[in-house]
């Protein structure tokens, strides 16, 4: 079933009050709408990137071009969401 906010009532996990601007590790996930697997399949117990995978990975990778105070770690692209850690540096 879709997510509809009139039926379901999502809690936010974010601490109230918490500036995410702030410098410090963050650990990020990002999920395809509805879950869709749209960034490849699961081969081998190895992901196999598709083209939207690969738009995926090259975009995450590019964000420190746009956001000079901002370094990646780990990452991992899943077909249906991607899990990264992100630093942000004074």
């Amino acid at each position: 079933m879709p997510y509809n906010s009139n039926i379901h009532h999502r809690r936010s996990i974010r601490l109230k009050g918490y500036d995410y601007t702030q410098q410090g590790a963050y650990f990020v996930t990002i999920c395809t709408h509805q879950r869709n697997c749209l960034f490849g399949e699961i081969v081998d117990g190895e992901i196999k990137l598709n083209t939207n995978g690969e738009i995926a990975r090259g975009s995450w990778l590019s964000i420190p071009r746009y956001f000079k105070n901002v370094e990646l770690d780990e990452f991992v692209i899943m077909p249906n969401h991607l899990h990264g850690i992100i630093i942000i540096e004074s």
